[in-house]
């Protein structure tokens, strides 16, 4: 068995899952809605912001939060949003499945 043959399969299993499926088509979705897609990057922006003062502060920030709370719920109202941040979930799960799995194989050498 080759480690690489492995992961190759692995790699194409993944590029077939439904999963991975619905999420590449959600985001070829927002491709096709330029606003939609640079509202969605506003909010990974407000987000990411909100999350990065929250780890140097050890603290909420609560207007950062506010807006990106706001942009959360003017885009979840969006049929095509919606199931952009659905499918990101549901694959963003299966990827740290496998590295939890990966990681668990070979704890035993990491301690």
């Amino acid at each position: 068995m080759n480690i690489y043959d492995t992961a190759n399969r692995l790699a194409q299993e993944l590029k077939q899952s439904e999963e991975y499926l619905n999420y590449k088509k959600a985001k070829e979705t927002l491709n096709l809605r330029p606003e939609l897609k640079n509202k969605i990057e506003e909010f990974e922006k407000a987000r990411y912001d909100a999350q990065v003062t929250a780890m140097q502060t050890g603290k909420d920030d609560e207007e950062k939060t506010k807006k990106m709370q706001q942009l959360y719920i003017e885009l979840i109202e969006n049929d095509d949003a919606k199931k952009f941040f659905d499918s990101e979930t549901k694959f963003n799960i299966i990827l740290a499945d496998i590295n939890k799995i990966i990681g668990d194989a070979v704890m035993d050498v990491l301690k």
